[in-house]
């Protein structure tokens, strides 16, 4: 007969009925700050890829390619944004991802008080094993072995949902601030 999972945690990050001691747990709200810097992280890279390809196709913009305008002669130009919206774009990007960095570097400094807040700090150090160069080498693999194993006897985090409104807010943010970068580097003259 299998061991029934004992439920840790069944609760989102704003349901404090269900498991208050968990939800208190710093571990937690770290991973949900993380996993949303890096989905904000991603959505930027989306904007900049997209704006990109529009700028490498399109005859009117100087490209990243040489032979863009031979090769789009033909076709109506359509564009989102320009050079300087992809310069936003491209930095707003980097903001988001230093922010998720920053956030990925205070795992020591977190403490989690929960079996729950082990395994989402261990989630935060696996996912970021997908940034290095080789994440077959030692110790990723084993690190994720332990983490499955904790899976398999307290169960997962808690799924987490996005809410629209913060997710706009924190693109906006990262927006603005890259606006601002690419406005004083306008200003400034090599």
């Amino acid at each position: 007969m299998a061991a029934k999972k004992p439920n840790v945690l069944a609760a989102s990050r704003n349901d404090t009925e269900l498991q208050p001691a968990a939800l208190r747990d710093p571990a937690l709200l770290l991973v949900s700050d993380w996993k949303m810097a890096r989905y904000i992280s991603l959505l930027l890279c989306r904007v900049q890829q997209r704006l990109e390809s529009q700028i490498i196709v399109n005859p009117r913009i100087q490209g990243l390619t040489a032979d863009s305008p031979t090769r789009v002669r033909d076709r109506p130009a359509r564009i989102l944004g320009g050079p300087q919206e992809y310069a936003v774009a491209r930095e707003a990007e980097v903001f988001a991802m230093t922010e998720a960095l920053k956030l990925q570097d205070s795992i020591p400094e977190v403490a989690a008080t929960s079996l729950i807040g082990v395994i989402a700090k261990l989630e935060m150090i696996v996912g970021a094993d997908r940034d290095i160069g080789d994440p077959t080498d030692f110790p990723w693999p084993h690190i994720a072995s332990v983490l499955r194993d904790l899976r398999a006897i307290a169960g997962g985090l808690p799924v987490g949902h996005r809410s629209r409104e913060r997710t706009r807010r924190d693109v906006a943010k990262h927006w603005e601030s890259a606006v601002k970068l690419v406005a004083a580097l306008g200003e400034y003259r090599w």
